[in-house]
């Protein structure tokens, strides 16, 4: 199961991490969102002890979306050693995101 990240956790859980995160930023309403959510979900077991993979609702926690430059939903950002190191906006296939985790492997 993907993580649910807040503002409140979001340093703690992204930022401070020592294996990469991926977080897919979203919300309930947004149709592409949902397409996403599923492929979020496999990417999250399949990477168990290898990476982090999280979801920030971005009606609820707006603080990083904007910090992040989020403007469109869905955003998938994969974050190493708290940087980004890859940004996907829109719907992707499974294999853009696990690329972009192997890559931050």
């Amino acid at each position: 199961m993907a993580l649910e990240i807040t503002d409140a956790t979001f340093d703690e859980v992204v930022l401070k991490s020592d294996k990469p995160v991926v977080v897919d930023f979203w919300a309930a309403w947004c149709g592409p969102c949902r397409m996403v959510g599923p492929i979020i979900e496999e990417v999250s077991n399949e990477y168990e002890g290898k990476a982090v993979v999280g979801k920030v609702d971005v009606d609820a926690n707006q603080e990083y979306a904007a910090k992040y430059g989020v403007r469109n939903i869905p955003t998938v950002l994969v974050f190493k050693n708290g940087e980004i190191v890859n940004r996907q906006v829109g719907v992707s296939p499974k294999k853009v995101y696990t690329d972009a985790i192997d890559a931050a492997l």
